[in-house]
């Protein structure tokens, strides 16, 4: 079966997935080698004729079955690579067999092309609403010598300038397997200089998604994470690109690995300058058995093109990820401006001064109040109760059903704050089950922060979990559930597991994970679901699948914030970004920077306050208003709107960004300037994205503006007095 987007040319064995945006190509080359062609701008036809040369290249072997010395998979261009057969480069795939070998050949065997697009079981993943969204395509590979297969998905949306890639392994042999290393995809390109930079998003706890843009230089580059999760420090996206790729001009390809765990983006310059490119689960400390008859399906990652620069590769993903990953009764939907009251109180806080602050709250109009750590067990310091999921009786007298009524009246929404994945040696259920936790018998695990990991990859620990948490949620009206993740993993070894499969423990924790999510999003959908993970330590696009927005990261500091606001923009949609506003100076800086740019940051994201409103003046509480008020004005503008990046503050003083609607009558434009000089340069700004025949009021000053005026004069930013400042523009169209 063929459809318009993907085809098949029998005569030049060319698989051609195509819209209106972007081509892939892939070709049968001799033997059944699976060869890349091409991944770029829209190609209407492909003739056939671009064949790769043919040239011996010394200590290159031939490919297995062909004599021909100038035919080598050490150099040919491939869809899926294997080790063991004249191929030196890195590999997509290492699979042991039990006679311990790993040599493996693949050859192309088989093809489907599929309406719409497959689920794949237990796995986060981009979804379609109708089959006639997208189209996929299935290629199946086979080892030479053994009856083990591999499918290969490839999925191309019919209106985005998507492709998403996922790889499935059929064990047909009749002795197991051992998987000890499976890429998600890998992308062959040729020496055509068009792809020498890559972008990485590394960072540290309270220093996520700091953008980084290098050379790809000879030899091998990963970009990895060993923690446990797709980590603070190397976030699991990247983008290749060229080294004039602008925001706005060239080409780039976007790569996000739908996955919460370890994972490995492996980069190889080969020795004739062409570049291979691995995603997929990390190989370190995994390994996966498979027995005869047995699949094992890899996350997905999409694959965005772009020949617009950046901002268009960044929205191309913003659309999909908010449209076609993100669920639940909250995925499209306004988000709530909340307070949390973490900053304000810590672990130290009674019904008195939760009233007090949710009674503030009320009044400045903020929408939601959410109780964080310490209600729980017996929880009055962080070395205690983690798996207590019931209510610390002689903290709030009136329990939590009391302070969930007390808020509700007030006319706010109530959240709460969890920690599923953790436990205490103090609490109730180490107590009763010292075995939840993932650690080797006999040998002391290693704390962190005073707490340990229970092993979510055994089911029992999952329905204990969910047990506690569903008996709170059925009993207590509760409209959101912040979902923390405090520690990364260590000691990964499982007592459900022999000493054969412990290579599987952190990859059947993460499924163990994504299933209690799907049961508990699922089962409570109008719950608003807020990921977290010390801040941003699991922002990804798997957690995404589960809860529509996470905590960002745990620093609030606005000068900070606009680096990791920015940042994560690259990849993830606003609408997945909450963003608070906190007292100074700042806790985790010591920074002390107006309320208004507090406002103006967070403001570009999803709006919140961490921060005790008992104490603040008059003047304050009357700027928190007006902070509250706007933001109402434009939410659905900045949560939804199509997100634009002007100026980096990673390259300059200035950072400025803007947010327009789909008709192009609304749009709202940040600009702040960090420090402050005694003779200052005069910035302007550009806005883009306009329609240039569309006159513009600015709504506070009501000076009237053309579109291409704004986009081709700009205008100056404010001559601002002081350090940390900022201003918000909103125009609309007259």
């Amino acid at each position: 079966m063929e459809d318009s987007y993907i085809s098949f040319d029998r005569e030049n064995k060319v698989f051609h997935l195509h819209n209106k945006k972007i081509s892939y190509l892939l070709k049968i080359e001799d033997n059944n080698v699976l060869n890349h062609l091409y991944f770029g701008k829209a190609i209407k036809h492909y003739s056939g004729n671009k064949s790769y040369p043919r040239r011996y290249r010394g200590f290159s072997g031939n490919v297995p079955g062909n004599p021909e010395r100038g035919y080598s998979k050490d150099t040919l261009p491939q869809e899926y690579s294997s080790h063991g057969s004249m191929d030196y480069r890195i590999p997509a795939s290492i699979i042991r067999r039990e006679n311990g070998s790993n040599i493996h050949d693949l050859r192309y065997f088989d093809y489907k092309i599929e309406p719409g697009k497959p689920n794949l079981k237990g796995l986060p993943q981009s979804y379609v609403e109708a089959d006639d969204e997208a189209s996929t395509l299935i290629v199946t590979l086979k080892d030479r010598f053994q009856e083990i297969y591999i499918d290969m998905y490839y999925t191309i949306y019919h209106d985005r300038a998507v492709i998403t890639r996922s790889v499935k392994v059929n064990n047909k042999t009749d002795q197991a397997i051992a998987l000890e290393k499976i890429a998600s995809m890998q992308l062959d390109l040729t020496n055509n200089g068009v792809y020498d930079q890559v972008v990485s998003l590394p960072g540290a706890h309270m220093h996520e998604r700091q953008i980084n843009r290098e050379d790809i230089n000879s030899g091998i580059r990963s970009f990895q994470s060993r923690r446990g999760e797709s980590s603070h420090q190397m976030n699991s996206f990247i983008a290749l690109a060229n080294h004039d790729t602008s925001e706005f001009a060239g080409p780039a390809i976007g790569l996000n690995f739908v996955y919460s765990g370890n994972h490995d983006f492996e980069l190889e310059k080969d020795q004739i300058d062409q570049l291979r490119v691995l995603v997929g689960i990390n190989p370190y400390n995994f390994s996966w058995n498979l027995d005869p008859g047995e699949t094992f399906q890899t996350p997905e990652v999409i694959m965005v093109y772009s020949d617009n620069g950046f901002n268009d590769m960044s929205n191309t993903y913003h659309h999909l990820l908010r449209e076609r990953v993100a669920r639940g009764g909250y995925k499209l939907k306004q988000r709530p401006i909340v307070i949390n009251n973490w900053e304000a109180t810590f672990f130290d806080f009674t019904d008195e001064k939760i009233e007090k602050i949710v009674d503030e709250a009320a009044n400045l109009g903020i929408e939601m109040f959410v109780l964080d750590d310490g209600w729980f067990g017996h929880r009055n310091t962080d070395n205690s109760s983690l798996g207590d999921w019931f209510e610390y009786k002689h903290k709030l007298l009136k329990g939590l059903k009391g302070m969930s009524d007390y808020v509700h009246q007030k006319g706010m929404k109530f959240g709460l704050w969890f920690e599923p994945e953790m436990i205490s040696v103090d609490s109730k259920l180490y107590r009763e089950h010292p075995d939840y936790l993932m650690q080797e018998p006999n040998r002391e695990p290693s704390p962190s922060r005073d707490q340990f990991v229970l092993d979510m990859g055994r089911q029992e620990v999952r329905q204990n979990v969910e047990k506690q948490m569903t008996k709170l949620l059925d009993s207590v009206d509760i409209d959101y559930v912040k979902w923390d993740m405090n520690r990364n993993m260590s000691d990964v070894y499982s007592l459900a597991l022999n000493k054969h499969n412990q290579g599987e423990a952190s990859h059947r924790y993460i499924l163990g994970v994504y299933e209690l999510m799907d049961h508990l999003t699922t089962k409570y959908k109008n719950i608003l679901w807020e990921g977290c993970s010390g801040g941003g330590g699991r922002f990804d696009a798997g957690l995404l699948y589960y809860m529509p927005q996470s905590w960002t990261s745990d620093n609030t500091d606005a000068v900070e914030r606009m680096k990791i606001q920015y940042g994560t923009s690259l990849a993830y949609p606003i609408s997945s970004m909450t963003a608070h506003v906190s007292a100074v100076p700042n806790q985790q800086t010591g920074r002390v920077t107006p309320l208004k740019t507090r406002g103006d940051v967070a403001m570009s994201g999803v709006l919140g306050y961490e921060l005790d409103l008992t104490k603040l003046t008059a003047d304050e509480k009357s700027e928190i208003k007006r902070q509250v008020s706007q933001y109402k004005k434009v939410r659905q503008l900045v949560q939804y709107g199509d997100y634009i990046r002007l100026k980096s503050p990673f390259e300059s003083n200035i950072a400025s960004w803007m947010f327009v609607n789909t008709e192009k009558t609304d749009v709202l434009m940040f600009v702040g300037r960090i420090l402050s000089s005694g003779q200052p340069v005069f910035h302007e700004i550009f806005l883009k994205g306009l329609n240039p025949e569309y006159q513009y009021q600015d709504v506070d000053t009501g000076k009237t503006y053309y579109g291409d005026e704004l986009m081709n004069l700009g205008i100056y930013i404010p001559d601002f007095n002081g350090d940390f400042q900022s201003k918000i523009y909103h125009f609309k169209k007259i």
